[in-house]
């Protein structure tokens, strides 16, 4: 059975519905660190995210070293994220391997999308991964702006592999109210 691989969470039972209208974007958090186990668990859960052809192109590198982490929130982010960084106790860089997802064997696009569907996959699996840590009583909060270079130079990306997002990842220090929602008839549309 699936669910056995991840007995870690055997205090957590949040159904599909309320984990995801209660997980938040936290953006403080306490300075607790985050156990290697849990943190397999639920990039576990996140390898289940679904991707193109299952090709599975998604990779974590996970930062918890002070330095690091140091360095990333001082040279590499603009102040708002910079402020995440330096108080979460982890720090998670999400790549992917290109050239794989949205191609043909022959390296051509499959669709007028051309390479677009690397990012469409590498955002499914930072969505499946945030709500798994929700789940397991973590916080995290998803960001885009950063110096793509200098940190995959720092986290010696290999060069298959593009970063896609850095994830900030602790016990939440903050529990902040549910921002405002689009009504269900401004989202959707028949034809």
């Amino acid at each position: 059975m699936i669910y056995e691989r991840f007995s870690i969470w055997e205090d957590y039972d949040m159904n599909t519905k309320e984990c995801i209208v209660t997980r938040r974007s936290i953006r403080r958090f306490k300075p607790e660190r985050v156990e290697h186990s849990l943190l397999e668990s639920i990039i576990s859960a996140a390898s289940y995210s679904p991707s193109w052809k299952n090709s599975q192109i998604t990779r974590y590198i996970a930062v918890e070293d002070p330095s690091v982490l140091d360095t990333i929130a001082t040279h590499f982010t603009p102040e708002f994220n910079s402020r995440i960084v330096k108080q979460a106790p982890l720090l998670v860089a999400v790549t992917f391997v290109k050239g794989i997802c949205g191609f043909e064997r022959d390296g051509s696009f499959t669709t007028a999308k051309e390479d677009r569907w690397q990012m469409f996959d590498a955002g499914i699996a930072c969505q499946t991964f945030c709500l798994a840590a929700h789940d397991a009583g973590l916080g995290t909060v998803i960001m885009g702006i950063w110096d793509e270079q200098g940190i995959s130079m720092l986290l010696d990306i290999p060069q298959d592999e593009e970063l896609a997002a850095l994830i900030a990842v602790g016990r939440p220090a903050i529990e902040p109210a549910a921002p405002g929602r689009k009504s269900v008839k401004e989202l959707l549309t028949y034809r």
